[in-house]
């Protein structure tokens, strides 16, 4: 859906067209919710942050003025919530293992992301995704999931995009790493494949 139909859209929800938030609700709230329960791992906690999102476009619909994706300044929103949720949180140390693991198995293991999501492994994924920090996680969340432009990542996350560009490499050799690892405790014929592959340019 591009702007011009958001913004249609908007202007009926400002006359509190019930019809037309239920149809904005159907577009976006698919894509929120996988972004948020991916930063929270949480299913009950991400309904109640893309609820909570949602509604403050109800509330709110003019705060949209279409300088951005919909769906980019949508993120925004949900982000600030996201952080809000980290706050009430315990200290995160889950991703502590993972940079135990990166020391176990070279950072330049080849290809192991691509052959465990190749395979439609999504189970492993999810793991070593949620092991991430959740500044790389929600990079890599954010450009491959979601599509965003580095440009678009770095005034999310409100940092540099030579930063973005240093997150996304190193949640990128982290899940490489992790995911190899994976392989490799599977007994996975493949993992040792990849290692071969490494020796070709």
């Amino acid at each position: 859906m591009d702007n011009d139909e958001v913004l249609r859209l908007l202007g009926r929800i400002e006359q509190a067209d019930e019809e037309a938030f239920r149809h904005l609700y159907r577009a976006f709230s698919r894509k929120l919710y996988a972004y948020v329960l991916r930063q929270l791992g949480d299913p009950a906690q991400a309904e109640e942050i893309v609820s909570d999102t949602l509604y403050e476009v109800w509330r709110q619909p003019a705060r949209f003025r279409g300088e951005s994706q919909f769906s980019t300044w949508l993120i925004g929103i949900a982000r600030n919530k996201v952080l809000m949720a980290f706050r009430g949180r315990k200290p995160d140390t889950i991703h502590d293992d993972i940079d135990a693991m990166a020391e176990t198995v070279a950072a330049d293991e080849p290809h192991a992301f691509e052959i465990l999501a190749g395979r439609q492994r999504s189970e492993g994924v999810r793991h070593c995704m949620s092991k991430l920090s959740s500044e790389h996680r929600e990079c890599v969340h954010l450009v491959f999931y979601e599509g965003l432009s580095l440009a678009e990542v770095a005034s999310l996350q409100a940092c540099p995009e030579n930063t973005v560009k240093t997150r996304l490499f190193h949640a990128r050799q982290k899940l490489k790493n992790c995911l190899r690892l994976l392989l490799q405790r599977e007994g996975d014929p493949l993992a040792g494949a990849a290692g071969a592959s490494g020796a070709a340019p």
